[in-house]
């Protein structure tokens, strides 16, 4: 379970994520939905997918990969 201050490493990476670059999980929102800290004050929306756990881009208008990462134990 994913809980806030959890690290997270990306292991497929876009323009947003780099990867093999460590990430803090921010708030935890549902079991499945919590942040992911990239800035002082900047987070995103990730989820968990089955084992892994995903950043989705979602846009008609430029085709951006989603991030995925695995949690650091």
């Amino acid at each position: 379970m994913i809980v806030s201050g959890d690290k997270l490493i990306c292991i497929i990476g876009n323009p947003f994520f780099e990867e093999g670059s460590i990430y803090t999980v921010g708030d935890v929102v549902t079991k499945d939905l919590f942040e992911i800290k990239i800035g002082l004050d900047e987070y995103w929306y990730a989820k968990k997918c089955n084992e892994r756990i995903c950043v989705h881009f979602n846009s008609n208008e430029t085709a951006i990969n989603d991030a995925w990462f695995q949690q650091v134990k």
